[in-house]
């Protein structure tokens, strides 16, 4: 039955409600017929063709309207119904598929008669079933001595998941050529470009993709659930788990009473335990700093002096990630550590977060790196009023050291202080004061004032030249250093990499470094480099002229924490200017700079775009030497041979250059590129003893 819309409605006498019944009209043969060719013809017919269709068959415009409206539904409806039937039909033919497929499998894993069936496909030769077999063996074993090692039991213990093949756990992590601490001489054809006879390891920027299985979630849910507790109680104890110093300095871990209270298997023998826990007072309110610790992009620039490179693998749940990082010292005598690592975030009481991370162990083929492996290490976030937070830092690390510890470094690493709480700690809040502080305060000198614009992008600016200065002593690229045959005193190491990217010069960029120990403090030896009256007595760029600074942007409390444009009285260049930033913390300090055109400059602090205005910068990275000094006599904390003589301390100081060796990316390094830089290298170095008085 057809519904006619144009009949009109009447009033049924039998019902005493008068309600309206709808008339029903029933079309003819010829109607239908005409309607459905004009159907299939244009199923969406307009108004001056419902007209000529309603005068023709005799029908008013409406019953047309409501007529191809009932036919297209009609037809929806149809073809829903012939795809539901294809899909269960499919649906049907699959499963049956996929159960002939199991029996198949249960053949020929379980067979009845004690033996493969005859087959001739290769996948299930028996010889393949060994080895699969042996290989996922190995990967349970793994797997359940990681719970027992984490979680204190073993992984049949763990909360129940779907049975899967423990084979997805086999990450097929390239193998790294390491950081060769003792790299080879360099030949007359130097060539350090990728893929070069020097040999280089593997990009290490991103690590390499991983498939993550539900028996690894479930195991990271477990170790950091326990990790957290252990946190916790590391953070608020006021037990005889922690040693206050008899100076200033972090509290250090009693193991003893540490594995009595947190049992764990058997120490490795070759392992040497780095645990301290610090506490300080962060310009930057609670929720800020957990935002930024769980964006690994954040957490990069936060900490670019630390974290040398991060990558968030995946996210298991809310809170939780699975993370890699490259920790650095900023020299190229100290490998980076290189590790995988569960971050977990929890609020335990209103104002008040803990985030802890500890590393979580893929297989590697990798020997030549340190064994870095992160214990339950991590903060307590407090807010306090007018945006401050209290911060408590926990570092605990086990490290096997596979490839010996630099003579110079090796105090500082021992001791702990390489990549302590206390680093952490007095780094993060020299950030935290610069990004909440930078650009209050510009110094008047007579020179260029920048406008508040002009400050951010002098600051951007700065930002980039300093991360940059960073990175270049551990390159993306995975380049290895290589040792030039310099003097007693010091040896020279340089890497020549292709520069590509925007902000940097496009070519081929040779970076050198050299590491050198001064009897003098940190704090003296930073003062010097940054006083523009002895610059002239180091600084190539100044050609030994006077240099005034022309603009000085506040980054800190500090008075060495700034920004500044340095103007070299020098005929020869007078379109050049200084980009400089210096820093300093009780970890250390660096003194970055890096030549910029007048122009570009001018541009800058008119407040335009500085992300494309090229920087290669050179700078200085000074550290305390791994000696603490009680009432003016020098304690060792860890003795040694580092061969500074009884009871010595002082700084460690790094001087690194980067030039543009061609604009040729291709370009190879010639004998004469060699001795120029080893001979910029030691002749900074000689300068820089002689203005000491460091000669001897």
């Amino acid at each position: 039955m057809e519904f006619s819309g144009g009949g009109g409605d009447h009033h049924d006498a039998s019902d005493p409600h008068g309600r309206r019944k709808k008339r029903y009209h029933r079309h003819t043969a010829h109607q239908i017929q005409r309607l459905e060719s004009m159907f299939k013809e244009c199923p969406h017919p307009d108004e001056k063709t419902r007209s000529l269709l309603s005068r023709e068959l005799g029908l008013h415009p409406r019953q047309i309207k409501f007529w191809f409206q009932n036919r297209r539904t009609q037809m929806k409806a149809q073809h829903e119904r012939a795809d539901n039937c294809a899909l269960r039909s499919e649906n049907d033919r699959i499963r049956c598929e996929n159960i002939a497929i199991r029996e198949a499998l249960k053949n020929v894993i379980c067979p009845s008669c004690g033996g493969p069936p005859v087959s001739e496909d290769p996948y299930f030769d028996e010889q393949k079933l060994r080895i699969e077999n042996a290989q996922l063996k190995e990967e349970l074993d793994r797997v359940s001595s990681m719970a027992a090692k984490y979680i204190g039991r073993p992984i049949s213990q763990l909360s129940p998941v779907q049975p899967i093949h423990i084979s997805s756990l086999d990450l097929s992590m390239a193998s790294y050529s390491g950081h060769s601490m003792q790299g080879p001489g360099p030949s007359l054809d130097l060539d350090l470009l990728p893929g070069s006879s020097m040999g280089v390891m593997k990009n290490l920027h991103f690590p390499p993709n991983i498939s993550i299985s539900d028996v690894d979630k479930s195991l990271m849910a477990d170790i950091a659930a326990n990790a957290m507790d252990e946190l916790i109680r590391l953070l608020q104890s006021n037990e005889m788990l922690w040693i206050k110093p008899a100076v200033d300095g972090p509290e250090m871990l009693n193991l003893e009473i540490y594995d009595g209270v947190f049992p764990r298997p058997e120490r490795n023998p070759n392992t040497r335990t780095e645990a301290s826990r610090d506490t300080g007072v962060v310009f930057m309110n609670g929720l800020s700093l957990v935002d930024m610790f769980m964006d690994s992009n954040k957490w990069v620039e936060l900490l670019p002096t630390i974290v040398s490179r991060a990558r968030t693998i995946e996210v298991i749940s809310s809170g939780m990630q699975l993370m890699y990082a490259q920790l650095q010292v900023l020299s190229a005598l100290v490998p980076t550590r290189q590790f995988y690592f569960i971050r977990f975030r929890q609020q335990i009481e209103q104002g008040s977060w803990v985030i802890v991370d500890v590393s979580y162990d893929f297989p590697q083929q990798d020997g030549q790196f340190s064994s870095s492996h992160r214990l339950p290490s991590g903060c307590l976030i407090q807010d306090m009023p007018n945006g401050y937070s209290k911060v408590t830092w926990v570092e605990h690390w086990e490290i096997e050291d596979k490839v010996p510890i630099h003579r110079l470094y090796r105090d500082l690493i021992h001791s702990g202080l390489a990549f302590g709480a206390e680093r952490w700690l007095s780094t993060l809040q020299r950030m935290c004061e610069r990004v909440m502080v930078i650009g209050n305060s510009t110094r008047d000198l007579g020179g260029v004032i920048p406008s508040p614009e002009g400050k951010r992008s002098m600051i951007k600016l700065s930002q980039r030249m300093v991360s940059n200065f960073c990175s270049s002593l551990n390159p993306s690229n995975g380049q290895q250093w290589t040792t030039l045959s310099g003097s007693n005193e010091f040896e020279v190491r340089l890497t020549l990499h292709r520069s590509t990217d925007p902000g940097q010069p496009n070519g081929s960029v040779l970076s050198a470094a050299s590491t050198i120990w001064l009897p003098i403090s940190p704090e003296n030896v930073f003062n010097f480099f940054r006083d523009n009256r002895t610059r002239p007595q180091w600084d190539v760029l100044s050609n030994q002229n006077p240099v005034q600074e022309v603009t000085h942007i506040a980054n800190g409390s500090h008075p060495g924490n700034c920004i500044s444009v340095l103007r070299a009285y020098n005929t020869s260049q007078n379109n050049m200017l200084i980009l400089q930033e210096t820093c300093i913390d009780s970890s250390g300090s660096i003194v970055v700079y890096c030549p910029v055109d007048l122009p570009a400059m001018n541009m800058v602090m008119s407040g335009e775009d500085p992300t494309y205005i090229p920087l290669l910068p050179s700078g200085f990275t000074i550290s305390p030497d791994g000696c603490r000094k009680i009432d003016d006599t020098s304690l060792k904390i860890e003795s040694s041979s580092s061969g500074f003589g009884p009871g010595s301390s002082g700084s460690l100081i790094t001087v690194v250059f980067q030039i543009l060796v061609s604009s040729l990316p291709s370009a190879r390094m010639s004998p004469e590129t060699v001795n120029t830089v080893n001979n910029l290298i030691g002749n900074t170095v000689h300068q820089i003893k002689a203005a000491l008085n460091c000669t001897t």
